[in-house]
C-alpha cells in the first residue's frame, strides 16, 4: 500500500497554509511528519482524512485518488476527544460501528484491544474515572478497532509513563508489521528516530526536507568524528579549537575532509586510551532545528 499527498495547496482567507506539499508513505513502514507549531502538519492531516478539501492537489492511495468509502483511517489526535461521562465499552463500540463494523464485530474488536492494552477491567466504567494515561490508551482503541489500512498517530506518547510507553511501542510495531501505513506526527524526536523509516519536515507550509532518514543522515558531510574517552583533556589539548563537546560526555573532532578520517582516527588512538571513535551523524533533532530555524 502507498499513500501520497501530491502538490497540496490550502489557504484560509489570505493565509496560504500549505504551498505545494508532497510526500508519500508505504505500508509496513512508519512515516514521520514533522514541523514546528503552525508549519502545516495538522492541516495536511485533516486534508488527508477528508475533514476538508485542498484548494488544489490530490490525495492518492495505491496511485489512484483515495476512496474514503473503501480505505479505513484510524486517527489518534493530540487533543483527546472521547466522552468523559459515557461508559467506555458503549462509546468505543459506537465509534467502531461508525467506521463500518457490525455491532457484534465492533464489541469483539474493542474487547480484544482493551485486553491487549490491559484495560479490560475498565470496560464498564466511565472514562473520567481513569487516569490521563489510561484515557489515552482508551482513545487509541478508537484508532485501531476497525482495522484501518492507515493509522495516524499525533503525539501518541504524550503523557504516558515509561511502562505504558513501552506497551504502546510494542503495539505500534505490531501494526507496522501487519503492513499498515503508519504516520507519526510528534515533537518527540527520539520516538520518530526509533520508528520511522522516512520523514518529511514542513516549514512555513512547504516541505523543507523529505526522504529516507538513514539516507538523509548519511548524506551529511562526513567530516566529524565522535569520541568517547576517559581522558578528554588529552583530546582537547591535542586538537584545540577543532574539538568541541558532543552529547553524553562525548567529544566531536572536526576534519577538513572525509579523506582525513583514517589518519585522524589513528592520531586519536595513538594519543590516549579511547573507548569509542566513529563518524559523527547528526541526530534527528539536529536536522529538525537546521531545517526549521528560519520558520514561524
Amino acid at each position: 500500500m502507498t499513500l501520497e499527498l501530491k502538490n497540496i495547496n490550502k489557504s484560509f482567507g489570505a493565509k496560504h497554509v500549505l504551498k505545494g506539499v508532497s510526500f508519500s508513505a508505504e505500508g509496513g513502514k512508519a512515516f514521520g511528519l514533522l514541523g514546528r507549531n503552525g508549519a502545516g502538519k495538522t492541516t495536511s492531516i485533516r486534508i488527508l482524512m477528508d475533514v476538508f478539501g485542498a484548494d488544489s492537489g490530490e490525495v492518492l492511495f495505491d496511485g489512484k485518488k483515495i476512496d474514503y468509502s473503501k480505505v479505513g483511517i484510524g486517527y489518534l489526535p493530540e487533543e483527546r476527544g472521547l466522552y468523559p461521562k459515557k461508559i467506555i465499552i458503549d462509546q468505543l463500540t459506537y465509534f467502531a460501528e461508525l467506521k463500518g463494523l457490525c455491532k457484534k464485530d465492533a464489541v469483539s474488536s474493542v474487547d480484544y484491544w482493551l485486553s491487549r492494552l490491559g484495560m479490560s477491567e475498565y470496560r464498564n466504567k466511565k472514562l473520567d474515572t481513569l487516569s490521563k494515561g489510561n484515557q489515552q490508551k482508551i482513545q487509541l482503541v478508537t484508532a485501531l478497532a476497525h482495522d484501518p489500512q492507515i493509522v495516524i498517530l499525533d503525539e501518541p506518547f504524550s503523557g504516558l509513563d515509561p511502562v505504558n510507553a513501552r506497551l504502546l511501542k510494542d503495539i505500534v510495531k505490531e501494526v507496522i508489521e501487519k503492513g499498515k501505513i503508519v504516520l507519526f506526527s510528534s515533537h518527540q524526536m527520539n520516538y520518530i528516530e526509533e520508528f520511522c523509516d522516512s520523514i518529511a519536515i514542513l516549514n512555513s507550509g512547504q516541505v523543507a526536507l523529505c526522504g529516507d532518514l538513514r539516507d538523509i543522515k548519511r548524506n551529511y558531510p562526513r567530516t566529524r568524528l565522535e569520541i568517547r574517552t576517559e581522558a578528554p583533556e588529552i583530546i582537547r589539548e591535542r586538537f584545540g579549537n577543532r574539538c568541541s563537546d558532543g552529547t553524553q560526555g562525548s567529544l566531536i573532532i572536526k576534519m577538513d575532509s572525509p579523506e582525513d578520517k583514517k589518519r585522524t582516527m589513528e592520531e586519536i588512538i595513538s594519543c590516549c586510551d579511547v573507548d569509542e571513535v566513529k563518524v559523527f551523524e547528526p541526530s534527528l533533532n539536529d536536522i529538525f532545528v537546521e531545517y526549521t530555524k528560519d520558520g514561524i
